[in-house]
């Protein structure tokens, strides 16, 4: 199967959702065939959440990734629970600003993204989802760069619109 596999985990409130959907809506704008699986525990913001998104070239055959070609963990917690499932030879990026252990695996390649203190420094305090999804994007071929505006405009609501270059901003700090 030509595609990729990602799980993005965290706290709730730090955009793991949408930037899952936000991955999942630019295959499906590029015509490939996806999936996004949100999970979130009850409390929401603070409480645990991650996503599933599978972005193919053939149909998914399930949203359910039980090892992921790509994990992107914004917490610690995150880390402990998913780096073993994810494929040998995949890739973990990890925000380092809030993650100070490493990966312990040798079969994968590990990316440490200071996202949160990027995001601080450029005046994107909510945003580091999207520096290190700029990151993914540039660090796995699949995924190309392509228009990022216009699926940014169908994913952001209507009354965040405002949000939008904010957001084009944080995706090129984090392919830098």
């Amino acid at each position: 199967m030509a595609g990729v596999k990602i799980l993005v985990a965290g706290f709730g409130g730090q955009g793991i959702l949408f930037s899952g959907k936000f991955l999942a809506s630019k295959g499906l704008f590029e015509g490939k065939n996806v999936s996004w699986l949100p999970s979130y525990g009850p409390e929401m913001r603070g409480g645990t959440a991650n996503c599933s998104v599978v972005i193919c070239d053939e149909q998914v055959d399930s949203p359910i990734i039980p090892n992921p070609d790509i994990l992107v963990v914004m917490n610690l917690p995150s880390l402990i629970q998913f780096e073993d499932a994810v494929a040998p030879g995949g890739k973990i990026f990890v925000d380092s600003s809030l993650v100070s252990e490493k990966v312990k695996r040798s079969d994968v390649e590990a990316f440490y993204i200071p996202a949160s203190q990027m995001a601080a420094q450029n005046n994107l305090p909510t945003l580091a989802n999207m520096i290190m999804t700029g990151k993914v994007m540039h660090e796995v071929p699949y995924l190309g760069r392509g228009d990022f505006r216009s699926v940014l405009e169908k994913v952001i609501s209507a009354r965040h619109q405002a949000l939008l270059e904010l957001n084009l901003k944080a995706l090129e700090l984090g392919a830098q």
